[in-house]
């Protein structure tokens, strides 16, 4: 069985969507970043070699996300895509005559607009985090919800209070003034999702025409409190389609894009890339004042991969020669008496 992998690698999560010839998900998972992409990609890959198909024989791997390049030259990816291709493909293929997405993630907002199967405009929200999954699990944590009940509780509620959404900082002054006027949770949270979407719908969208059917994927869009604002916000005049697959959407088009674009042979580097030891590390280029900081990818020993350098110099041999003399600069420094760091104060 030929199977393709996709992978999305988010800063706030990790998803993975395994999938044959068909487009048919065959397995899926959804994991927490936590800061460190690099185990997240491990445990992605060990989670999807515990529910590969037998007989099942991955052709392809696309990545894509704020980290695709990084899971690209660790995992082997054949294509690497931004989220916006992936998220529309994605898209395209659930809702042949989607016209318009709405993506929140963790920690950005994207709106595309598609016509005749093609993206013609596209918005993102990388600025403000406010309306994200990141801001909203904040508030659920400050008012004691559990986040999977956040929605349904908005949905509760027998009217919604004004609340202030351009910012995160003023939104949650606002929802603390309105609880201390007495107003119970429901009605703040509904008032919270509504304020979201007038945030999303004037930021991004503004100036472009929104037709339907509009998809709604990501993260945020198990919020059901979220999606009934979109709804109430157009005034039930617009079809709004969450699909079943909203978390993975990105993952899913990275697959869909890697059979696509598929080579004879894939760069898959297996899953023994779990037993593999990758480190980054970064410094900063002086030779100009361009200062690029590079950031390098090293396995073992080796230099896999960097970035950063935007005239070329930089390559995996210059890197590999900059880094051991960082590190035997480093192992030379004497402490200084007293000190018990390996560079203290003294040393910078």
């Amino acid at each position: 069985m030929d199977l393709f992998l996709g992978v999305d690698v988010g800063s706030v999560t990790t998803k993975f969507v395994l999938m044959d010839r068909e487009k048919r998900i065959l397995a899926s998972c959804y994991l927490r970043t936590s800061g460190d992409p690099i185990a997240a990609l491990k445990e992605g890959l060990r989670y999807i070699e515990h529910h590969m198909p037998q007989g099942g024989v991955i052709r392809g791997v696309g990545t894509t996300g704020s980290a695709r390049h990084l899971a690209g030259v660790i995992v082997g990816a054949d294509i690497v895509k931004n989220e916006i291709t992936a998220h529309a493909v994605a898209a395209i293929t659930r809702v042949p005559d989607v016209r318009t997405v709405f993506e929140i993630g963790g920690q950005d907002s994207k709106l595309i607009i598609i016509r005749n199967g093609v993206v013609e405009d596209f918005a993102m929200n990388t600025v403000c985090a406010a309306g994200t999954g990141s801001f909203l699990e904040h508030q659920a944590v400050r008012l004691n919800v559990p986040i999977e009940e956040f929605g349904k509780l908005a949905l509760q509620a027998r009217q919604s209070v004004r609340i202030a959404g351009r910012c995160t900082v003023f939104a949650e002054s606002d929802m603390i003034h309105k609880q201390q006027l007495g107003f119970g949770k429901a009605e703040i949270v509904k008032g919270l999702c509504e304020a979201l979407v007038r945030n999303f719908i004037n930021n991004l969208a503004s100036g472009r025409e929104i037709e339907d059917p509009i998809v709604f994927q990501g993260g945020v869009a198990a919020n059901q409190g979220m999606v009934q604002a979109f709804r109430d916000f157009f005034g039930g005049k617009k079809r709004i389609i969450v699909p079943p697959e909203h978390g993975v959407m990105g993952a899913w088009g990275a697959a869909i894009l890697a059979m696509e674009y598929a080579p004879q042979e894939t760069a898959f580097q297996g899953f023994s890339v779990v037993e593999r030891n990758f480190k980054s590390r970064s410094f900063i280029c002086t030779d100009c004042p361009n200062a690029c900081e590079i950031v390098v990818l090293k396995e073992d020993d080796r230099v896999k991969a960097l970035w950063g350098s935007r005239c070329g110099k930089w390559t995996p041999e210059t890197a590999t020669v900059r880094c051991e003399e960082e590190d035997e600069t480093l192992s030379s420094l004497s402490l200084y008496p007293g000190c018990s760091t390996e560079r203290c104060a003294m040393h910078g």
